[in-house]
């Protein structure tokens, strides 16, 4: 009976330790809903000024520059809100300074590792070798590397009583990047938004380029700090526009759609568009490979799509790669299928920006 009795006091204390439980969850489930009924209240009566809300940045020359609730967050801020207000002084030695350049581009794609600068290294070296006065710009200033490209590694910039003067890679193709300024290749630049600014700022206004049928830039991906500094400094300046590079897959697309979307926003024209990377020629068998495959028609059908001239496609080439590495120029490797592709590509960039005979200029 002792047995029993203990057996049948247990069950009563489980029986009451589960009841116990299901107390507890039930009041957890109503707590639960009753949170949850309270967020959809607030949500349902909270109305949203969408007029209020900035679309992008103020700019650095309006009175609410560093004020407004887009400034919220940009480590710009403190600077935008200090800095004096009105027009940029600097722009009228700007368009002073590039008074000879007759033609302008900017290399742009949203997408890192694409090809822009082994694209404005070769662009330039096509033009150059058919006698153009030609200058190269380099503002990636974390990832500087024209100079590798150009062949010019280890120079530096000299200054002068009338400014600073390019490296020249050959007598009519100079070229100034910030990677002269770095004491060693390895060392990493570490700046913020108004140090990087104002460093591209003082190549636009200060280097002496002289007269040039072309000034290429060569720009980093995104459409940051570099890319709003260069276009805002060139305002007085009128540049012709904008070459995008892509590769078909659609991971790089997405992002030239970006670049896209900011070249109309800031009003910067967009001449054409080049996929590079599109394919592998075997050097052997002359067969071709799409190496990166699109789904959605790649920069071909980007354009279509866009609006946007289609200026060709530039096929992976492993002489290509070496020649960046040595910083030569494509041209010497003979009957490559990238060499052909880059001679088409520049008769096209000449055509949109009706380039003539370097001798009738």
């Amino acid at each position: 009976t002792t047995r029993i009795d203990r057996e049948t006091g247990r069950q009563r204390v489980r029986e009451t330790e589960r009841q116990s439980r299901e107390i507890e969850r039930k009041r957890d489930k109503g707590t639960k809903r009753q949170r949850q009924r309270q967020r959809k209240n607030s949500w349902e009566g909270m109305s949203v000024d969408k007029g209020a809300i900035p679309h992008a940045c103020p700019g650095t020359e309006s009175k609410e520059a560093g004020k407004a609730s887009a400034c919220a967050g940009c480590p710009n801020q403190t600077a935008c809100q200090t800095a004096p207000k009105g027009p940029d002084p600097d722009l009228p030695k700007i368009r002073e300074a590039l008074a000879d350049v007759e033609h302008c581009i900017l290399v742009l794609s949203g997408k890192g590792g694409v090809g822009k600068s082994t694209f404005t290294a070769q662009i330039a070296y096509g033009l150059a070798a058919q006698d153009y006065q030609v200058g190269v710009l380099d503002v990636d200033i974390c990832g500087p590397s024209m100079p590798r490209i150009m062949g010019v590694e280890g120079e530096n910039i000299r200054k002068s009583a009338v400014g600073w003067t390019p490296v020249y890679r050959h007598d009519n193709l100079g070229v100034v990047s910030a990677g002269f300024l770095i004491p060693s290749a390895d060392d990493a630049v570490i700046w913020r938004g108004p140090k990087k600014n104002g460093l591209i700022k003082q190549f636009l206004r200060d280097v002496d380029w002289g007269a040039l049928d072309c000034l290429v830039i060569d720009t980093p991906p995104g459409t940051s700090d570099e890319h709003i500094s260069i276009v805002s400094a060139l305002a007085q300046c009128q540049p012709d526009g904008a070459l995008l590079i892509t590769t078909p897959q659609d991971v790089a697309l997405n992002d030239v759609r970006k670049e896209i979307s900011f070249c109309r926003k800031v009003g910067l024209p967009i001449l054409g568009l080049v996929e590079n990377m599109s394919g592998f020629v075997c050097p052997k068998c002359k067969k071709g490979t799409d190496v990166f495959q699109g789904t959605s028609g790649g920069g071909r059908a980007l354009c279509e799509e866009k609006g946007i001239r289609f200026l060709g496609s530039v096929p992976l080439d492993p002489m290509l790669a070496r020649a960046c590495d040595e910083g030569r120029d494509l041209a010497s490797e003979t009957g490559t299928p990238s060499a052909e592709a880059y001679k088409n590509v520049l008769d096209g960039v000449k055509a949109v920006l009706s380039l003539g005979d370097p001798a009738d200029d």
